[in-house]
């Protein structure tokens, strides 16, 4: 029992250092929490660990690890046992694979997790994994068309995310409005982008701590200023966006 409180209480720090956008500092923390969970011999403290291991190898673009980290997610026991975390499995799966560009893998890792989804069940959960329900399952989903090049679709998940996310998750809305902003961005609507981008950094809470909305939005504001743009909308956000990003 105490090895596995060891390793929640540890991998809630590794996730508020990953939504600080500070991936070494939450490898570090997941090392330790990784011991922790395997003396615990728990496999849902393994599976919350390595959930976040693969989240940490995404963020420093090690791809190739993070499709390995999905894969141990994919296999753990409980990953048998609830189809709820066999679709987190295979949604990471498939971001990864995505963006080694491997098509046919990514869309047959996004079809796996969308029906051991459909098969997953309400039941009594741990606190952390509850956040993955159908909102988040558009979100990572709009993740994996992005990668793959296809914003239109990326966008249409986001906007099926942004009508069924809790507005109490004002952090997570935040952080997929500044995603519908770069998908938009990136299809060319760059005034609608300039909207959405100024509509996350208003949801964003101050306090929030999260650098990966403020991350998102400047890599819109980098699409917007390469485009060339010289409408007073473009300009006028490009000036803006400057004071807080």
């Amino acid at each position: 029992m105490l090895h596995r409180l060891a390793a929640e209480v540890i991998s809630s720090a590794a996730f508020a250092a990953i939504d600080a956008s500070s991936p070494q500092r939450a490898r570090a923390h997941l090392d330790r929490a990784l011991t922790f969970a395997g003396l615990s011999r728990d496999s849902e403290t393994m599976y919350h660990v390595w959930n976040h291991l693969t989240l940490t190898s995404s963020q420093r673009e090690n791809h190739a690890e993070a499709v390995a980290g999905s894969e141990v997610l994919k296999r753990s026991s409980i990953a048998r046992r609830d189809p709820l975390y066999a679709a987190l499995g295979h949604i990471r799966n498939a971001n990864g694979l995505a963006r080694l560009r491997h098509y046919s893998g990514a869309l047959r890792a996004l079809s796996d997790g969308e029906r051991a989804f459909a098969r997953s069940a309400d039941r009594r959960r741990p606190e952390w994994i509850r956040f993955f329900d159908a909102s988040e399952m558009d979100a990572l989903s709009s993740f994996m068309w992005s990668a793959l090049g296809d914003h239109g679709r990326a966008e249409y998940c986001l906007h099926r995310t942004l009508a069924a996310i809790p507005d109490s998750l004002a952090r997570n809305k935040a952080l997929y409005t500044a995603h519908l902003s770069l998908a938009q961005a990136r299809q060319g609507d760059l005034e609608l982008a300039c909207a959405t981008g100024r509509q996350a950094h208003a949801l964003l809470p101050p306090s929030s701590g999260s650098r990966r909305t403020a991350h998102t939005l400047a890599a819109t504001r980098n699409v917007i200023v390469a485009s060339g743009s010289k409408s007073p909308e473009t300009v006028e956000w490009i000036e803006e966006s400057s004071q807080w990003i």
